[in-house]
C-alpha cells in the first residue's frame, strides 16, 4: 500500500528537497516513524524535525507550492556494486578516478585529490564516479549538483603503484624492510657501550646489533626472540666484566681473603673468554 500511494517524491524526503536540494532517501529504512499522509499519498521524511515542518504546513512542500521538483530517473545518483562497475566496462571514471567529495570540499586543492575506492562508485548523468568513503559517498548522493561537474588540474600526483621490496637496490631495501629495527638496535649500542673481552669495540658492537636483532625480531618466533634475548644477556654480562675488573682491581696485590668476593670468579671467567667465540661460547 506505501508504494502504490506514494507521493510525487517517491521515497525521497520533501522537506529536505524543498529547503536544501537536497537528495536525501528514505528507502534505506523500511521504518514508518517519519511517514505521513496528506491528500491520499504518503511521503517519508527524513527526521523528527522534518516530520514536524511537513505536518505544520504541508502544501509547502508538494505540488504545486514545493520549490524544487523530484529530478528525474537518470538525475538521481545511483549507488553501485562491484560487479555493476565491472558491468559498466569499458566505460571509465570521472576525474580520472579521484574522489569527487573530497577534491570539491579541499577547495580544489591539489592535496585535495585523493584516489577513490571502487566499493563506493556511484553512477550520475550517465557517468562513474569514485569515492574515497562511505561517507564521501553519502554526500554525493545527497548533493549530486555539487560535486558532479568539476575538473582536473594540469599537474597530478604520481601514480602510487606497489613496489616489490626486494627488487630495490640494498639501500633502499635496507631503508623500507629493516631501518626501525636497525635503528632501534643502533640506538641501544650507542647507549650500552658493548666490549668483549679481547674483542675489538668495532666487532662488539657489531655482534650486540646482531643479537639485539634476532631478539627482536617481530616476525621471529617466540622461541628464537626468547634465545637470543638470553645470548644478548649473557653477552652484556660478559662486556661488563671489564668495567667490573677495572674497578676492583687494584696495583699492589692483595690477599683473597681482602677481595670482593665474586672478584675471583670474575676474573677467571674473564680470562678464559680469550679463546671463546662469543656466538657459541
Amino acid at each position: 500500500e506505501l508504494i502504490s500511494r506514494l507521493g510525487e517524491f517517491g521515497q525521497f524526503c520533501p522537506v529536505s528537497l524543498a529547503e536544501s536540494y537536497e537528495l536525501c532517501d528514505c528507502s534505506v529504512t523500511d521504518s514508518l516513524e517519519f511517514a505521513a499522509e496528506f491528500r491520499g499519498h504518503y511521503y517519508k521524511m527524513s527526521s523528527q524535525e522534518k516530520l514536524n515542518k511537513f505536518l505544520e504546513n504541508p502544501e509547502l512542500y508538494v505540488t504545486p507550492l514545493a520549490p524544487h521538483p523530484l529530478p528525474p530517473a537518470d538525475r538521481i545518483p545511483k549507488r553501485l556494486t562491484l560487479s555493476e562497475l565491472k558491468s559498466r566496462f569499458p566505460k571509465c571514471a570521472e576525474l580520472q578516478g579521484y574522489c569527487p567529495v573530497t577534491y570539491q570540499d579541499g577547495k580544489q586543492r591539489y592535496e585535495a585529490l585523493v584516489p577513490g575506492n571502487i566499493n563506493y562508485a556511484v553512477e550520475y548523468r550517465d557517468r562513474i564516479y569514485i569515492c574515497e568513503s562511505k561517507e564521501k559517498l553519502d554526500k554525493f548522493l545527497r548533493f549530486p549538483l555539487k560535486y558532479w561537474d568539476q575538473k582536473l588540474p594540469h599537474k597530478l600526483p604520481p601514480l602510487k603503484e606497489p613496489i616489490n621490496l626486494t627488487s630495490l637496490p640494498l639501500p633502499g631495501y635496507l631503508e623500507q624492510g629493516t631501518a626501525s629495527s636497525l635503528i632501534k638496535a643502533m640506538n641501544a649500542a650507542g647507549c650500552l657501550k658493548p666490549k668483549f673481552p679481547f674483542l675489538s669495540v668495532q666487532k662488539s658492537a657489531l655482534l650486540y646489533i646482531a643479537f639485539h636483532l634476532k631478539a627482536f625480531n617481530p616476525k621471529g618466533s617466540e622461541y628464537t626472540r626468547k634465545k637470543y634475548k638470553k645470548k644478548m644477556e649473557q653477552f652484556m654480562e660478559r662486556c661488563e666484566l671489564i668495567t667490573y675488573l677495572g674497578d676492583k682491581m687494584t696495583r699492589q696485590y692483595k690477599e683473597p681473603q681482602f677481595r670482593a668476593i665474586d672478584f675471583d670468579h670474575k676474573l677467571q671467567t674473564f680470562l678464559s673468554l680469550k679463546n671463546i667465540d662469543p656466538l657459541s661460547g
